[in-house]
């Protein structure tokens, strides 16, 4: 893990606060955070805190910025973090970069999964695990994802789009990761692909690993979520269960257009 503990951090910070008022901050959280993409302002102020083993579903329209709020979170150099704090397990990712953030357990799989060309299933997976694994060894991996241990020696990009999503999850997984960041990770898949990749997010969740969905196919990931965060024109508009998103129609319809 990097040596961020000694980042530079406002005195003022959100965590510090909470730390003096004598009770533990959330496992993972984010305090007003603006970014942006070029000129344009795309995060706006977010803040939210998770439990640790919670599934949260970040959901709104095309343009919210959900994606934008995943990547900012990763460290990725787009968008740029203007402002903000963010925090997992007592440790600051807001000064760090992407690589770092990794190593303190954050993994996000992005839209286009980013299965590496030319590496079977089980190379894919040897790559990204790190050394010696902590939790979650190959074979592990393969009790939870038995049809990826059936295709462990197909070339990883020859797999259909729901195994290739699998892959990408079990890959992150290797790394024995604290949050896991999923961006639209049913997108094109049959419904029962799509129930089937909810059965393995929902089943790992047993282990206390931190899940952030982001899914324009809202039902879908309100049915496998905790809470629901709704982000429009770059702020949360809800912050509460999912439940209550998916009893409140006026709701989804204002905000997700469902």
């Amino acid at each position: 893990m990097p040596n961020v503990s000694d980042a530079s951090s406002p005195m003022n910070s959100r965590v510090e606060k909470v730390l003096n008022q004598g009770s533990a901050p959330a496992f993972f959280s984010c305090w007003d955070m603006h970014a942006y993409y070029g000129e344009s302002y795309i995060v706006q102020g977010v803040s939210f805190d998770i439990r640790e083993g919670e599934v949260v579903a970040l959901l709104g329209r095309n343009g919210a910025g959900k994606t934008s709020t995943l990547r900012a979170i990763a460290r990725v150099d787009n968008p740029q973090v203007t402002q903000g704090e963010i925090w997992l397990d007592h440790q600051p990712l807001h000064p760090v970069k992407s690589h770092q953030a990794a190593q303190c357990g954050v993994a996000l799989v992005p839209e286009d999964r980013r299965i590496i060309p030319g590496l079977t299933v089980q190379e894919n997976l040897q790559l990204a695990q790190i050394a010696p694994p902590v939790g979650w060894s190959i074979e592990r991996i393969y009790e939870h994802f038995p049809r990826l241990a059936e295709r462990r020696n197909q070339m990883g990009t020859t797999l259909s789009g729901g195994e290739q999503q699998m892959l990408a999850v079990a890959r992150a997984l290797a790394r024995d990761i604290k949050l896991l960041l999923l961006d639209e990770p049913y997108e094109g898949l049959a419904p029962v692909i799509v129930q089937e990749i909810a059965s393995i997010v929902d089943n790992i969740k047993q282990y206390g690993i931190t899940t952030i969905i982001v899914e324009q196919n809202a039902v879908a990931a309100l049915r496998l979520a905790d809470r629901a965060l709704i982000l429009d024109m770059g702020n949360i508009v809800f912050d509460g269960t999912a439940q209550e998103v998916l009893d409140n129609e006026a709701m989804r319809h204002e905000y997700l257009a469902i």
